[in-house]
């Protein structure tokens, strides 16, 4: 009895949810998209419309429509595709700072770290630099709610110090080496959130820059043009552009960047939906890099605008693309947004790269099917292997300059490079388990911020470590903390156990871009990259 009322609760919410949903939805969209018609079959409207007047004029109890279809819209866009999805209020906000490209707080960065909020960073020119917040400050205190001795999710500690501009949070802050609480009134401010994670000259003596980015958002062709030219006065003539662990965004941004390495006419993408007519996005011509030998690199989570950009440079033959088969995400979304900041998002047509390709891998037989994909690919080789992947020979398509390229769920690269795992063991796994690396890392660099302070490089700081022999003062702390040295570890084994310990002391100590340098020296996909930017 108890599932077959789940089963009619869940018809229930679904048929309510779908009738008043639905005319949600199209109000909204005519709104959006004028001159087109939207219908619901009239059998089912008028069976759904009296049930509606049943409930509102008999029911023995008030009904709380609202939260009816709080809870029957995901249900509905269940059934559609994986990308279209309901979000609530705190996630559309959540997501709108991301792309949007800068939200309202503080200007911190921190990390729960025995059950206390402490700083990694502070953001320069944000509002907790200009009233003294220091990296390594404790937060034990937000506007007088005790918020240390017990832990705390993060998503918690970010309401709180988040909030609208111009409004004002007081912390309390505990500090090495002075005595009681240090209170301080931080009036919010913009802080922006930056697409481009690193941009520096990767092989100067080559000329050859590199450029990761994270996200498509609104300013991340901003960014990229800034750093373009930045890297361009220091003698950049060659590209790499990392897209690895990009998922996407914005089209438009996708868009704006294909233009600036793809000569006038050439085709960018196109897209293509039933209610979408085909549109077809060229470059114009106006690129400055339209030359500049270029290498994408892409892995496994590379998706959607990642996808967008890199089938526009492989199938125009503009560049070469390093790494891994991408996600495979050829679906577009239109967000609409409610009167109570929630929103959802509907996939209104399916893209394609020039070729013709829509790089969307299947999703027909269940959503658990398509949320497990990447780890049946890992367990299937295909990370470590090429010829373990399986190509669709059915869908065959030709670049610009006559080479065969293939649709039916992600981009192959030209230039495949295995998940390097040489250096895997289980200590390293028990270590990262138990998140050693990162707590070691942060004390260190906290007993130590007035050395770290004069060390400018990620090189002054790999010397520093090298010269305090470091890497076995952690192997002493894994000890304490129940991990006990493996003397049998192989040189690749140490050698990955230096980078991760080495790599999060780095970012810690000074910032992203340098912790990405710095591993970027061994990093296999990165180092063949560079090889081909050489031939």
């Amino acid at each position: 009895m108890k599932i077959l009322k789940k089963i009619l609760i869940g018809l229930f919410l679904l048929i309510i949810g779908f009738f008043i949903g639905s005319h949600a939805v199209i109000t909204l969209i005519k709104k959006q998209r004028p001159g087109h018609e939207y219908r619901i079959g009239s059998v089912g409207v008028s069976k759904i419309q009296a049930l509606i007047n049943a409930l509102d004029k008999k029911y023995v109890d008030s009904v709380n429509m609202d939260s009816i279809i709080d809870c029957a819209l995901p249900l509905i866009l269940e059934e559609l595709d994986p990308h279209s999805a309901y979000y609530p209020a705190e996630e559309t906000q959540e997501s709108n700072d991301e792309l949007h490209g800068s939200f309202s707080g503080i200007g911190i960065q921190f990390s729960m770290q025995d059950d206390t909020v402490r700083v990694n960073s502070v953001i320069h020119g944000g509002p907790s630099e200009k009233v003294g917040i220091l990296a390594g400050d404790r937060i034990v205190f937000i506007n007088d709610s005790v918020f240390a001795g017990k832990k705390i999710p993060s998503n918690e500690i970010v309401k709180n110090l988040k909030g609208p501009k111009g409004t004002t949070v007081k912390v309390g802050i505990m500090r090495t080496d002075e005595p009681g609480i240090i209170d301080f009134n931080i009036v919010r401010g913009d802080i922006p959130v930056k697409s481009v994670d690193a941009a520096y000259m990767i092989s100067p003596q080559d000329g050859i820059g590199y450029i990761m980015i994270n996200k498509f958002g609104e300013t991340t062709f901003t960014e990229m043009i800034t750093s373009l030219a930045e890297l361009s006065s220091k003698g950049m003539k060659k590209l790499i552009i990392d897209l690895r662990g990009n998922s996407g965004g914005y089209l438009g941004a996708a868009i704006q960047m294909a233009n600036e390495f793809l000569p006038k006419n050439d085709l960018i993408v196109y897209t293509q939906g039933a209610h979408s007519p085909i549109a077809k996005q060229y470059a114009n011509g106006h690129g400055h890099y339209t030359s500049i030998p270029l290498v994408v690199m892409i892995d496994e989570s590379s998706a959607s605008a990642a996808e967008i950009f890199t089938g526009a440079i492989q199938d125009n033959d503009r560049g070469t693309i390093v790494g891994r088969r991408s996600f495979g995400k050829g679906l577009v979304q239109e967000p609409i947004e409610f009167s109570d900041g929630s929103s959802m998002r509907i996939t209104i047509a399916r893209y394609y790269t020039p070729s013709g390709r829509c790089i969307q891998k299947p999703y027909g037989e269940s959503d658990e099917d398509y949320a497990m994909d990447l780890l049946k690919r890992y367990e299937h080789g295909e990370f470590f292997s090429a010829d373990s992947i399986k190509l669709d020979e059915s869908e065959v398509y030709t670049t610009k300059g006559g080479r065969k390229v293939y649709g039916g769920g992600g981009i192959m690269p030209d230039i495949f490079v295995a998940q390097d795992t040489t250096g895997n063991s289980k200590y390293y796994s028990d270590v990262v388990r138990k998140s050693l690396v990162n707590k070691f890392s942060f004390k260190y660099v906290d007993s130590n911020r007035s050395t770290f302070a004069d060390l400018k490089t990620y090189s002054d700081i790999e010397d520093y470590l090298d010269k305090k022999n470091v890497l076995n003062r952690f192997y002493e702390f894994a000890a304490k903390n129940g991990i006990k040295r493996d003397n049998t570890l192989n040189g690749q084994a140490l050698k990955q156990m230096r980078i991760a310990l080495y790599g999060n002391i780095i970012y810690d100590a000074l910032d992203m871009e340098d912790y990405i340098a710095f591993i970027n020296l061994t990093d296999p996909a990165v180092l063949k990259s560079i090889e081909a930017l050489k031939k």
